[in-house]
């Protein structure tokens, strides 16, 4: 697409600024770090437009607090001193609906990740958001946790202008079929490959 130029124009029946505003659902996964940073970058954008944010982390400890965590809630306090950019929402799945460093069976974390895709659902068909990062949410489809069908059929369905990020390994084919933009992260060269552990600034 040289200079944003797409290389096929749809007879659609929409004019160029309606096919354009189309609300995105993106899907970023594989193998290599950065799924997840990609799309807090993209979350930024979001805030910079005035759009309402909601993060949702479904396998990170919630202990443990990303360095995108502390600027998008840095972010969200600047909007309500200020009136700048827009609203920002953070929810853990260890705040409520988290499998992880906790006690309990499988069945247990897997009625956990329901309970979060139940609250992503109503705020979906509520329309309460305009910009949505489901955090590492392959990881409960992959394993059947949550049901596929009724993700990829309620994010089709989904009014308004709501965009859609969902990040993590293994995305289910149906998942990646139903999304507008796919992105697969494929490692060629890593620090840990030579023995180089995780550092501040660079993972978190």
């Amino acid at each position: 697409m040289p200079k944003g130029q797409p290389d096929v124009i749809p007879d659609d029946g929409l004019t160029t600024r309606q096919r354009r505003n189309r609300p995105i659902l993106a899907v970023h996964t594989g193998e290599m770090k950065g799924k997840s940073t990609s799309a807090f970058g993209m979350a930024l954008r979001a805030w910079n437009q005035g759009w309402s944010i909601a993060v949702f982390q479904f396998v990170k400890s919630a202990k443990w607090r990303v360095g995108e965590e502390s600027a998008l809630r840095a972010l969200g306090t600047v909007h309500e001193q200020t009136g700048e950019g827009g609203p920002v929402e953070w929810h853990k799945m260890g705040e409520g609906w988290s499998w992880t460093r906790k006690k309990g069976s499988e069945e247990d974390h897997a009625a956990n990740a329901r309970e979060g895709w139940a609250e992503i659902k109503r705020r979906v068909e509520a329309q309460q958001h305009d910009f949505y990062v489901l955090d590492e949410f392959s990881y409960p489809l992959h394993w059947g946790w949550v049901d596929t069908d009724e993700v990829v059929e309620t994010l089709r369905n989904r009014g308004g202008r709501q965009h859609v990020v969902i990040t993590g390994r293994k995305a289910p084919p149906a998942l990646m079929d139903a999304a507008d933009l796919v992105v697969e992260m494929t490692k060629h060269k890593h620090p840990m490959d030579v023995g180089q552990k995780g550092q501040r600034g660079i993972e978190w």
